[in-house]
């Protein structure tokens, strides 16, 4: 099994990907991690901020490393923000049929009634700094052009629009 999530900043991807390795005891790569071994070895003279170039960057790599988790029969769960829209069209049938897509999106509602929350569980898994500059608005933003993407792209999206139940989300995975 190969699941792919994804969704905007904050929406519990590496949460799900982690309570997901629990359960299956898939192995998860992070593309944040990815990208910043990238960036510190030098390997690439983006930086954290070049958000669409790190999408075609990295997703050039991503997408060999899942047709060879595939090829091997191994399974993998890839979180981050940098999986295309269009991540279909980087394999064929044979592929498609192994991997899961997982998007998470947040409502407006949602993060207006929770944003303290939201920002709270930002290290849940990683221990990093918070992002002083995070805004409700830009939470909102973000999750909007994502659900936007997700609809112009035919992709499926699990809206978080009351409780967030990530146990529940990765029960149905």
């Amino acid at each position: 099994m190969l699941i792919l999530i994804t969704g905007a900043s904050h929406t519990g991807k590496t949460l799900l990907a982690q309570k997901l390795l629990e359960k299956y005891h898939i192995p998860y790569l992070s593309e944040d991690h990815l990208k910043m071994g990238l960036i510190r070895s030098g390997q690439t003279a983006l930086t954290p901020y070049d958000d669409d170039a790190l999408t075609e960057y990295l997703w050039s790599i991503v997408k060999e490393m899942i047709k060879t988790a595939i090829e091997n029969q191994q399974n993998l769960i890839v979180e981050g923000c940098y999986i295309p829209f269009d991540w279909q069209q980087s394999f064929d049938a044979a592929y498609l049929k192994e991997i899961r897509y997982v998007c998470l999106v947040m409502s407006e509602a949602y993060i207006r009634a929770h944003f303290d929350a939201i920002t709270g569980y930002e290290n849940a898994i990683e221990k990093r700094l918070p992002d002083p500059e995070i805004t409700a608005d830009m939470l909102i933003r973000e999750n909007l052009d994502v659900q936007r993407q997700c609809r112009q792209s035919g992709l499926d999206y699990i809206l978080i629009d009351r409780d967030y139940d990530i146990d529940a989300i990765a029960a149905v995975i």
